[in-house]
Order: C-alpha cells, then sequence, then structure tokens
C-alpha cells in the first residue's frame, strides 16, 4: 500500500505543478471576455488545450494502474511459492532505445515549437522507429525467456513479468498510432509546422512518462527496487 501512495503522491505533484504553470489555477470568470493574462514576460499565454488536459488525466490513471500493479507484485513476491526469474540482457538494450526515443520527442518538440520542419521530420522519424525497436526487442525478450522454460505459468514472478511488459507494450503501442499519425502529417507538402506543434508536444509528453515507467518496472524486475521499498516503508512507520 505504501508503494501505491508514493507513487500517487508523485503523480499528483507533477500533475499540480504542470497545471500551475499552465496558469490554470487563475480565475477565468474575473477575465473580460477572450482577453488572455500576460505573462512574467509581458506577453501572452495561449489557453491550455482540452486535450493536453485530458492526456494529463489519462497518465494520471495510468500511473495508478501501474503503482496498484507493482504493489501487488511485491505483496505476491512475499509467498512461498515465488522465485525470481532472470533479466534477459537485451532489457538493456531496450531500455537505451526506448531512452533515445524520448529524447528524439523532445528534439522534435522544440524544432516544432521553432517551425524548423526539416529537423522536425528526422526527429519524429527516429522517435517512431526507436520505439518500435524497443517493442520488437520486447517481444524477443519473450521468446528468450519462453525458450530457456520461463513460461508464463510455471511461476508467479514469470506471469507478473509477462503481464507487466506487456501491459506497458500495450500502452506504448498506443502512443505509436498517434506518433506514426502525426509523423506522415509532417511529410505533407502543405502542412504548417504550427499545425503539428500540439500533437508533437502530446506525444514527447506520453513519451516520458512511458519511460518513466519502464525504468520503474526495471528496476523492480532487477531486483533494485527493494531497498528502496523498504526505506519507504521504513519512513512511513
Amino acid at each position: 500500500m505504501s508503494v501505491v501512495l508514493i507513487f500517487l503522491a508523485a503523480i499528483a505533484a507533477i500533475m499540480i505543478w504542470w497545471l500551475a504553470g499552465q496558469r490554470l489555477t487563475s480565475k477565468p470568470w474575473l477575465e473580460t471576455g477572450s482577453v488572455q493574462l500576460p505573462d512574467h514576460h509581458g506577453t501572452e499565454r495561449p489557453p491550455v488545450p482540452a486535450v493536453k488536459i485530458g492526456l494529463f488525466v489519462f497518465l494520471g490513471v495510468v500511473g495508478a494502474l501501474f503503482s496498484l500493479a507493482v504493489s501487488a507484485y511485491f505483496m505476491r513476491a512475499a509467498s512461498a511459492d515465488w522465485w525470481g526469474m532472470p533479466v534477459p540482457r537485451l532489457l538493456w538494450v531496450n531500455t537505451v532505445a526506448l531512452a533515445l526515443s524520448s529524447a528524439a520527442l523532445q528534439w522534435a518538440k522544440g524544432e516544432a515549437r521553432h517551425g524548423r520542419m526539416e529537423a522536425l521530420r528526422p526527429a519524429l522519424v527516429t522517435g517512431l522507429a526507436l520505439a518500435v525497436f524497443f517493442l520488437v526487442g520486447q517481444i524477443q525478450a519473450w521468446r528468450e525467456l519462453t525458450a530457456a522454460g520461463y513460461v508464463l505459468a510455471d511461476n508467479p514472478a514469470n506471469s507478473f513479468f509477462y503481464m507487466l511488459t506487456g501491459l506497458h507494450g500495450l500502452h506504448i503501442l498506443g502512443g505509436l498510432a498517434v506518433l506514426a499519425h502525426t509523423t506522415v502529417k509532417a511529410f505533407s507538402a502543405d502542412v504548417a509546422p504550427e499545425r503539428l506543434r500540439l500533437s508533437v508536444d502530446l506525444s514527447a509528453i506520453y513519451s516520458h512518462f512511458m519511460l518513466a515507467v519502464w525504468l520503474l518496472l526495471f528496476a523492480l524486475f532487477a531486483g533494485w527496487a527493494n531497498d528502496f521499498v523498504d526505506l519507504c516503508r521504513t519512513l512511513i512507520s
């Protein structure tokens, strides 16, 4: 339960920080018409798109889902019929690929903001290709484990590994659908950079969140999270 509370507190802190930065805590009923309040540099800030707010709400739900699954992992790991499984070395390569994909989308976000289509297109293609590489690598890691005898129903640890990595992979796949659509639009002859700015921004945010979730899962499978959880339990108690 402590893992759930800590994870949800972190998600809530990030969302509150972001909402404060977007000035959603301002009082719109005190504003006149469609006049926008200037920021500290004296320039007007555009309203926050509803789709971005929806994305953060969705990520909060996804974060709660993964935190509950991780909490169940730790509770189940205390059982006598639990024994660990090896972490394929391929997961290290996959982790690097996902991190580079997230970095490429951050690069794309900056290029879209400045309207540089010549640099935006390769940034999007790089982010998309590396994310696809991550998914293919995850499937290959599954194949290596099953070939070594670590099948789904053989051990609760195996079941949790396949369940958590599969759930994460499905969320990556969903983000890839949006990213692929954005990448195709970027290669259209008549598209303007400002029309892609929001979708690139959303893809970057989603990618960063999925990377953070994967780093948590990777630390869990590698056994690094045990000491951190013990420390958190000690602090809470």
